[in-house]
């Protein structure tokens, strides 16, 4: 019987305590919300403190892409790929795994190939990127878009543009000296159709044509 009135006891102090923490929070708030000067409710109304909360919440970032310079707020931790495709609007820069596994978001850096999903945009102050679309001079297509063109060096489409801008870097490395070289050095690049060997050839064929890149 003393067991059972300990365990009663014990039931109704837990409840008793979870009410008077549940009042404090209450009463809190209550009087958070009495002591609030009108200036701020109305600021809230009028969505002010999201535009301010947003505002601290960013820093400046001043970048060229594709020739054109930007000067934007970004969240710290928005990546590369997501500001060139959500706020620049730049949506030739595939997203895919978004783990840096399939090289579909792969972009130029200051001359170096990155994968765009692993890189952080606030790390980029005054950097020159290059996407897909910063490749080609009004109608006149690069050398390894006409390639790919010819060696029919896609089928769906969807990893081409990765699969290009790591094709040019292949190049400019020095890694496409030889069909093993150049299947070694494009093997971050992954493409579900099985379109490897022509890309293999549109590569060597822009490598041999000594075309400027």
């Amino acid at each position: 019987m003393a067991a059972k009135k300990t365990i009663t006891n014990k039931a109704v102090e837990e409840e008793s305590s979870s009410s008077r923490r549940d009042f404090i929070k209450k009463s809190g708030l209550f009087t958070a919300l009495a002591l609030t000067p009108p200036s701020l409710v109305m600021a809230s109304d009028n969505k002010w403190d999201e535009k301010i909360a947003e505002y601290l919440e960013t820093v400046p970032l001043s970048l060229e892409v594709n020739g054109v310079k930007h000067n934007i707020n970004v969240e710290p931790r928005t990546t590369l790929l997501d500001l060139l495709r959500e706020q620049l609007l730049l949506t030739g820069t595939k997203k895919g795994c978004d783990h840096g596994q399939c090289g579909a978001c792969t972009v130029h850096v200051n001359g170096t190939r990155i994968l765009s999903c692993l890189s952080l945009a606030s790390m980029q102050q005054n950097a020159q990127v290059t996407t897909i679309e910063g490749l080609s001079k009004g109608k006149k297509l690069h050398p390894m878009q006409e390639a790919f063109i010819k060696k029919d060096g896609f089928q769906c489409g969807y990893c081409t543009p990765g699969q290009i801008m790591s094709g040019i870097a292949c190049i400019k490395e020095g890694h496409a000296n030889s069909r093993e070289e150049i299947r070694e050095y494009m093997s971050g690049n992954i493409c579900r159709c099985g379109a490897y060997h022509n890309i293999v050839d549109a590569i060597t064929e822009v490598k041999e044509g000594g075309k400027p890149l």
